[in-house]
């Protein structure tokens, strides 16, 4: 029974879920290379390392490295908000959206798939990000929609420079280059994200008055953080939806139960740290779904991958049949800290043998 729910509902979903690998990382891990994106070495550290031209910054965000670059960049000056959290910055929240990008890369899922040019690929342009990926224009508004978001809101201090975003070379209508230009189109989701960053700002300030250590609040910034992640896929979803025909069914299915998913992810306030982020993206696949890969029975998967997947799609279409109440009741449930901190424990903690009886007789 979760805590604090009080009408009656009557919906049995189980969902095998298994996100977590018998063996995961511990704190001591944190400087190992394989942990971090590709290339995560390379990439700018911060804004001063992007080319300056014109007087202003300018950065291709379709170039895998300079948008790993904008989160490397987000990452370090964000870093003395979490020094509380874990050792060489491993307990910063923002560590999910970098890693979630390097997956996606490193699955050639940033790759152009319709294969009327070599953008991704290993034999033409490996760092190029195609701007017909799906899951390259859905990382758009979780990568420079956010970084314009903090430096409205003074995360980097005064820049000496202004920031220009190069466009792709087509469909360029369907991204915003700069602060007031995003400002002007999606206004509400520029705010979400600016909120974020005002409130790591926030607490450093009130430090400083009170002469405490800190008024930071996990929860608070997480619960932040996930408002404007997902307000970021819901703005998007709908603007990509054509980029899902260059994508084989199964991997087209998947993009679209994996954003679905994300919403119960959200509700729970999931901690997207270093060493949480990457044990829970440990049995993602590890390469794009094909046609002819039919679950639960892809040969080249582990039994944990498929069952993810299965999972996220019994999720989605269970999700869908009930017109969005399996989500408002599990966010009913997801209301308090205390059901926010099962929730976690669920995601987390279970083992992939076991189901995962998601909303049994629930009264909410």
């Amino acid at each position: 029974m979760w805590p604090h729910l009080s009408i009656h509902a009557l919906l049995v979903v189980i969902v095998t879920f298994s996100p977590v690998p018998a063996a995961t990382q511990s704190e001591n891990d944190v400087t190992g290379e394989d942990i971090y994106p590709p290339l995560w070495d390379l990439a700018p550290g911060n804004l001063l390392d992007f080319p300056v031209k014109d007087n202003k910054i300018v950065i291709n965000a379709w170039n895998y490295q300079d948008r790993l670059g904008v989160y490397k960049s987000l990452l370090s000056a964000s870093a003395k908000y979490f020094d509380a959290f874990g050792p060489h910055n491993s307990g910063n929240i923002l560590w999910g959206l970098p890693l979630q990008h390097g997956w996606q890369f490193r699955t050639g899922r940033l790759a152009d798939p319709s294969g009327v040019t070599s953008c991704g690929y290993e034999n033409g342009e490996p760092l190029c990000q195609s701007v017909r990926s799906w899951w390259s224009c859905m990382n758009y508004y979780l990568s420079i929609i956010p970084f314009l978001g903090a430096v409205e809101a003074g995360l980097f201090g005064q820049l000496p420079y202004e920031i220009e975003i190069l466009s792709p070379e087509e469909q360029k209508d369907d991204f915003c280059y700069s602060v007031k230009d995003c400002w002007s189109r999606m206004p509400k989701l520029m705010d979400d994200w600016k909120a974020f960053f005002e409130y790591l700002l926030s607490t450093e300030h009130k430090a400083v008055s009170s002469a405490s250590l800190s008024s930071f609040k996990l929860d608070d910034a997480l619960g932040l953080m996930w408002k404007a992640h997902t307000s970021s896929i819901a703005y998007a979803l709908p603007m990509f939806h054509d980029r899902l025909k260059y994508l084989s069914d199964p991997e087209a299915n998947f993009g679209e139960d994996w954003a679905d998913a994300v919403d119960f992810i959200a509700a729970t306030h999931f901690k997207t740290d270093l060493l949480t982020t990457n044990n829970f993206q440990a049995f993602l696949p590890h390469r794009m779904l094909v046609e002819g890969d039919v679950l639960p029975s892809i040969s080249d998967f582990s039994p944990e991958q498929n069952k993810v997947l299965v999972s996220l799609r019994v999720l989605h279409k269970v999700n869908k049949i009930t017109g969005g109440l399996l989500l408002k009741i599990w966010q009913k449930a997801m209301s308090t800290e205390a059901g926010r901190r099962i929730g976690r424990e669920l995601i987390e903690g279970l083992p992939s043998s076991q189901k995962l009886e998601l909303l049994d007789l629930i009264e909410i």
